[in-house]
């Protein structure tokens, strides 16, 4: 079966009662009839709801056929599911080693980072998004980790996927990606080569903005990895949000074809126009990244960003705020459209962000292309 066909008919009901949607199941005790069951289950079976009951079990197996996956685990939110893959990917041992971090990074992710990695005895070390394959020499000092985010969510760098994942597998080093911006439909970073894919399911997977989740997805030894360290770390998330999500997954190929096709024009006419000095979307030929992006990605989102040409960053608040349809959000995947000035999150250390006015981001939701187009032309007016 074709992959939209799969998305719709995988994470089935698993109980034979005529149901297309599972039901929700809230529980934390699971009873056995004897102690030996109870401890050891032949064949294994259900045994503590932190474990997942139903839809938690058939939301897992609906992203473990998206990634061709092994294992999914579910975190709270996407940082939460990030910070779950990096602390997996960890070595026991990792004091006096470094941790390889794209400069594009996501700032929670980043926080993290700086902030908790020293205690494990890490130090971050951040590298400039577009290195490819010279992030071998990096590589020459231990490393315990290398964090990837293609394209990166303020500035939309594409990174060379199959060259840094290559270069760290072949230095014995594992490898996480921040994956929401494709939600795992227009880019598969496990076929790639990376270990460990994460994706904030609260935004395309989930589509309605009215849940926080993240998942991460493993293949072979990184999955049982994965799986063991879910169990240690004791996360969950809700039923009643797990069903929200399936839900969600029904319908993804279909809102992000639509919102990417949205974006992509709204793109080409932002950069027609004589106000916006450059637009950052890689589906772009103008993107310096373009050939890249094409050949890892089988199209692109709705969530981009543009340059307004010689505007401060006040100025740029103002337009923004001078939207109706699009909104003043931070997330990005939902229904709705939303606008975010960016130019107070940009943190660089490794490659210094230069630009030629003011960086607002778009997440262009499922409203009508041309309705959304004539809102910023009004604001840019």
């Amino acid at each position: 079966m074709k992959r939209d066909t799969r998305l719709i008919h995988s994470g089935q009901p698993r109980r034979n009662d005529d149901l297309v949607n599972p039901p929700i199941e809230r529980a934390s005790t699971v009873v056995a009839p004897t102690t030996a069951e109870l401890y050891n289950p032949t064949p294994p079976r259900r045994h503590y709801g932190r474990g997942g009951l139903s839809p938690n079990m058939e939301l897992r197996e609906a992203i473990g056929e998206l990634y061709g996956a092994d294992h999914v685990s579910l975190a709270q939110s996407g940082l939460a599911s990030v910070i779950l893959a990096l602390r997996t990917a960890l070595p026991e041992n990792p004091a006096g080693m470094q941790a390889l971090i794209t400069d594009s990074a996501y700032g929670p992710v980043r926080r993290f980072c700086d902030e908790e990695l020293p205690r494990y005895g890490v130090t971050p070390v951040y590298y400039d998004p577009r290195i490819g394959a010279g992030v071998a020499e990096l590589l020459d000092k231990p490393t315990a980790v290398v964090l990837l985010e293609s394209p990166g969510s303020l500035t939309f760098e594409v990174q060379d996927i199959p060259a840094i994942a290559g270069a760290a597998r072949k230095a014995g080093v594992a490898t996480v990606i921040d994956d929401t911006w494709s939600a795992g439909v227009l880019m598969n970073p496990l076929e790639l080569g990376v270990d460990y894919a994460a994706q904030a399911l609260t935004k395309y997977a989930g589509g309605h903005s009215d849940f926080l989740m993240g998942s991460v997805a493993a293949r072979g030894e990184s999955a049982a990895r994965l799986k063991d360290k879910d169990v240690l770390f004791g996360g969950h998330v809700s039923p009643d949000d797990a069903y929200l999500c399936l839900r969600g997954l029904r319908t993804l190929l279909l809102r992000i074809e639509r919102s990417g096709a949205s974006g992509l024009h709204i793109a080409r006419q932002l950069e027609a126009h004589p106000k916006i000095a450059r637009v950052l979307h890689p589906g772009l030929q103008s993107h310096p990244d373009h050939a890249l992006f094409n050949s890892q990605f089988t199209g692109a989102s709705g969530c981009f960003a543009f340059v307004l040409d010689g505007v401060n960053a006040r100025d740029s608040e103002a337009m923004a705020e001078a939207c109706h349809l699009f909104r003043l959000g931070f997330s990005w995947g939902g229904y709705e459209s939303l606008i975010l000035p960016c130019d107070r999150q940009i943190r660089r250390t490794a490659v210094a962000w230069q630009a030629e006015g003011a960086l607002l981001r778009l997440s262009v939701g499922l409203e009508d292309a041309e309705d959304l187009w004539a809102d910023l032309a009004q604001a840019l007016g």
